[in-house]
This record gives C-alpha cells, structure tokens and sequence, in this order.
C-alpha cells in the first residue's frame, strides 16, 4: 500500500497486536529522537490562520451580513452583533481551537474524549470491531458534508457568471435576449415596488436557473450547470486530495486574493455618484431596533454560520496544529478579521447600491435584497453600469468563487477526517491512497449536488438552507456548548489550555464558557424554535410534503446525538444515575504534554500502520 505519511492519522482506542509490534517501536523510536507525529501539521503557523480565516470569512459576509446589518437597525446592528461575538464568537472558537489542538483529533472522535455521552450511534456489528467504539460528532460531520453538497452549488453559479463576464457586453445588461419575457423587462433597475423585472433578475431565473414554477417541477437537468458543478468539485479536489500540504498552500492566495478586490472595489465605488447615501443608509443607527428579539437571534445566527461554530471544521483543521500553537492568537486574530470582513463588505455592497438608487432615481430600500440575489442579482446589475466593466465583472465573480472555495475545503475535510479516523484500516486496504478516498467523497457530493442544479433546484437549494444552516445549526451548538463547558466542565477545560499555552485561560473566558456562552446559546435556540417561520423562496411558499422533508434534513444530524446517549447508556451496568454519571466521565488524558499525539495514537497501532506501512 503506498500512503503517504504526511497525511496519516491515528484516533485513540483499541488493543495491541502482536504482529503489529514492531511497526509499534518504530513509531516509538521515532517519538524518542523528537520525530513530528503521525498526524501531520500545518507548514507554518500562517498556513493555520490563513485556513481558519478562508474558512470563516465566505459568502455569507458579502451577501447576508450587509444586508442583515441595514434591515436590523443599520449601525444599531453593530451592538447586538459585537456583543454576540464577544460573548460567543471568540470564546467558543478558543474553545473548538482548544479541543482539536490537544487531542489531535477530528471533531468525532476528540468530542468522544471530551463527553462519551455524545456516542455516536453504532450497530452492534460495528462495535465488535473496536473495543472502544469510536464517538460522537458525527452529527457535525454530517450537517457539514450535507452543507458542502449545495454549498458548491454556489460556486457553480459563480463559474458560470464568471465565463459569461468576458465578452464586449454583459448578458444581463439588457431584454434583448431569447430567456427575457420582454413585456415584464426593465434594462434598468425597477425597483422592489414594482411588478417589472430587471434584465439582471431574467438572467438569474431564466438564463442561470431556468426556474421552473416550483419544487414540484424539477424540469430536468441543467446541463450547462451540471458542467460548472462538476468544474467546481475538480478545483475542490485539486486543493485538497494532498490534505493539509496542498490546502495550506492554497489558502495563501484565495484567502488573501479577495481583500485586494474588495478593496479595489470599494475605492472604485466611492467615487461613484449617490455612493455616499448607499453607506449612510447602510450605517445610520435605527435604536428601536435593539428591542425586537429578531434581531439580537439574527446577530446571533450571523455570528454562528460566519465563524463556523459546531460545524466541526475549526476542531478539524487545529488538530494538525503543533501542541504548543498559540491557538489564544490565532482566535483573535481570526474573529477579528472576520468581522471586519463583513463590513468591509457591507461598504462595498451599500455604496454600489447607494450608485444604483442615484442613476435609476430609486430609493436604497427598493434595491437592497437578501441572499444570493444581493450577488448574482444586484450587483451584476451595478457592474454592467460600472466603468471599465470589462474589468470589474471578472474579478468580483472570481472574488466570489475564492471566497466559496475556502468554506468548502473545511467542510469537505471533516468527512474525509472522519473516515480515515474512524475506517481507516478498512478503507484504504480497499483504496490504496488517501488520493482516493478524496475524490471518492467529492464524488459523492457532486451526486449528492445534483438536485440543486436540476431546472427546480434553486427551491432544493433553499430548501437544503434553511433546514441545514438555521435549524439544525443551533441544536448542535447547544448540545456541544454544554457537552464542553458544563459536562467536560470549565476546571478541565481551562487544565489542557494551561498544559498548550503555559497560563490559565483569563476570567473573562472562564465566565463565558461557564454562564454567558451557554445561556446565550440556549436563549437563541428557544427564540429561533419561537419565531421559527417555514422556508419560502420570494413569494413562494413549499408544499408540506416539502417542509417534511426539509425536517428529515434536518434529523439527519440530530438523530444521533439521542441515539448515541442512549447506546452509550446502555453499554454500563448500575442504576440509570450511575450509567449517566459514568457516561459523563472524560477519557481525554488530561495528563498529556507534548507528546500527547504519540501517546494517543499508539493506542491504536493497527491504524497507524495503515497510514505508515511504506514510511
């Protein structure tokens, strides 16, 4: 078997083999003379930030936060937002920094160490195959592999606007063209008070989607976006089959690429007529605002889906930290630069809009809209009026797909982390190379995506969203804020960021952890369950046999947590009391220096052989 060392892995639990002992002292040889672990590292620590910035900072900061900031109060926005980052953002990604950079481990099975409780639900066949079945966040892995299957959707779409930007003139500029239903077809921008269309929202539906009526018409595939999904998933794959190595190179350039355009956009904007009142209307406060519960849980979901909490991405990638990694420096660093991120964004996005309301004599709130139309609908509509256009066209949808292909990366390396660390042996007997198992879940996301670009897929995909990242999201994050911080328990916590940085996290992360990031999380999910409202897509509503399926979606991460409880239950002897108790106990070694991963990884010697059997 040719595997590479660098990207092998090795989870805890599992007896010694006799025949596998003396790959087992070659290991322990290697740990002596001060040898990397198995499990293998970022390139440098910048590879890391870079990552984790890519990874936090997407689409969602240039489409939803704008405009999630100007419909929630304007620069009132800010305090709700601010103090959801302060409170949860920082504090809980510390904490996810926290769990991956000591147990070295993928969000599956480091969750496992911290709350067996959390087991993921195994039939009795596949626990016999391990003595300590391997546990827990599986619901992570799934609600980020099923987020990562329509997520490349977007980059689709972005390809396509992309290839159709490099002509004399763009396509959604005028009505002239065989998908325009030229009686309800402005050139210019209508305005959201009217019944005409823009040239650029025909483009959107009836060029790019070619969208049906409704979920209950599929209307067959989009073949021309069914090439661009299968493009998109290639790029996927080309940047990460060599792990952390390839994709930690990668980063260097669609991480940082797009703060030059966004601000190259946004001096090219300023100087644009009515530029001014799009940012004014963007940032002036509306303070009765704060009082609406609404927008304190859209502070809240925004925060959530830009940082990547419970997604078990952020655990994931600080596993292949090294030990001692300033992971305190590295949450600052990335929540801060998310969050400027998104206003940096929202300037871009609002000046552009304010030009769009001066030359079409509208006001800003007619132009403003949520979602992927704010993308592919309004701002391709400033592009076409923009000077040099030729210019800003290409470059703001190659931005786009930069800032889509960073989030993707993460969210497809948890399925892949968790494969080879829970069937590692028995998968890559069977594939040969880590290479394979790669592309063979990227084949299984691309199968997966191809509902989405089906000529009804655009109701799939907002169907898929709303289910996936707003009510499956914030159950997770509540079992794993109080998995961590109340079971595992702040004391142990604060213990193995001691024995990473050499001090004691401050008071003002014990608090968090302890009180304020739990119960805020659990208030934001009683208020999102209170306020739940059923997806739609514009003005149209789903079937119920829709929004069933949309729960089912949603179940799919769910289920397991309940399941998993109460398998990890059954499996002690005693009373109900004392089986919980015992279920609650840690088995993370809270003892561990160093060479933790050493000692980790040789509790499984048959899987690090897998992974090391030609090193």
């Amino acid at each position: 078997m040719e595997i590479p060392t660098a990207n092998s892995k090795g989870p805890p639990g599992g007896r010694d083999s006799d025949a596998l002992k003396p790959l087992r002292r070659q290991m322990i040889t290697a740990s002596r003379v001060g040898a990397e672990a198995p499990r293998p590292t970022w390139g440098g620590r910048l590879d890391f930030i870079l990552a984790s910035v890519g990874y936090a900072v997407g689409l969602g900061n240039v489409w939803r936060f704008p405009y999630l900031c100007y419909s929630s109060g304007g620069g009132a926005f800010m305090v709700p937002y601010l103090t959801m980052v302060i409170l949860c953002g920082i504090p809980l990604l510390f904490m996810e920094f926290s769990i991956g950079q000591y147990t070295r481990l993928g969000p599956v099975h480091a969750l496992a160490k911290i709350c067996p409780l959390l087991k993921v639900f195994l039939p009795p066949k596949r626990q016999r195959l391990s003595t300590r079945s391997k546990r827990v966040g599986v619901a992570t892995v799934v609600i980020s592999f099923v987020f990562s299957t329509y997520y490349n959707v977007l980059m689709s779409w972005a390809l396509y606007y992309l290839f159709h930007s490099f002509g004399s003139t763009l396509p959604w500029k005028s009505c002239n063209n065989t998908w325009n239903e030229v009686g309800n077809c402005s050139s210019g921008f209508p305005g959201n008070g009217t019944h005409l269309q823009s040239a650029s929202q025909q483009f959107f539906d009836h060029r790019v989607l070619q969208k049906t009526k409704g979920i209950e018409e599929s209307g067959g595939v989009h073949w021309e976006l069914f090439g661009y999904l299968i493009l998109s998933w290639v790029i996927v794959y080309l940047c990460i089959f060599k792990g952390v190595k390839s994709t930690g190179k990668v980063v260097y350039f669609t991480a940082v690429f797009p703060y030059f355009i966004l601000i190259a956009l946004l001096i090219n904007n300023v100087q644009l007529p009515g530029a001014v009142n799009g940012i004014l209307y963007f940032v002036t406060p509306v303070w009765g605002k704060l009082f609406e519960v609404k927008v304190w849980l859209n502070a809240a979901a925004q925060v959530f889906n830009s940082v990547g909490i419970a997604f078990g991405s952020m655990i994931s990638m600080a596993s292949y930290n090294k030990f001692n990694n300033n992971i305190l420096r590295d949450s600052l660093i990335v929540s801060f630069t998310n969050s400027f991120t998104s206003l940096l964004a929202g300037f871009v996005i609002f000046s552009a809009i304010g030009y769009m309301a001066h030359i079409h004599n509208l006001p800003v709130e007619n132009i403003a809209t949520d979602g992927p139309g704010l993308v592919f609908v309004v701002y391709p509509e400033v592009l076409s009026t923009m000077p040099v256009f030729q210019l800003w066209a290409p470059l703001f949808f190659f931005m786009l797909l930069c800032l889509g292909l960073d989030s993707q990366f993460a969210t497809v390396e948890v399925a892949i982390t968790f494969i080879k660390d829970e069937f590692g042996p028995q998968v890559l007997r069977f594939l040969k190379r880590e290479e394979l198992l790669t592309l063979v879940m990227c084949s299984i996301g691309f199968l997966l995506g191809i509902p989405h670009v089906t000529k009804g897929g655009i109701y799939v995909f907002q169907l898929m969203d709303h289910y996936t990242a707003v009510v499956s999201l914030m159950f997770l994050a509540f079992f794993e804020v109080v998995a961590v911080c109340w079971i595992f328990g702040v004391p142990r916590l604060s213990s193995i960021v001691k024995r990473m940085q050499g001090n004691n996290p401050n008071i003002y992360f014990r608090v968090c952890w302890l009180l304020l990031s739990p119960l805020l999380v659990l208030c934001i999910l009683i208020s999102s369950i209170v306020y739940y409202t059923p997806a739609h897509y514009g003005e149209y509503s789903y079937p119920g046999w829709a929004e069933a399926v949309g729960w089912c979606v949603s179940l799919v991460s769910i289920i397991w947590i309940p399941l998993g409880a109460i398998q990890e239950i059954k499996r002690h002897k005693g009373s109900l009391l004392q089986r919980l108790k015992t279920a609650m106990i840690p088995t993370i070694d809270l003892d561990a220096d160093g060479s933790l991963p050493e000692k980790q990884n040789l509790e499984n010697p048959e899987l690090e052989t897998t992974f090391t059997l030609v090193a």
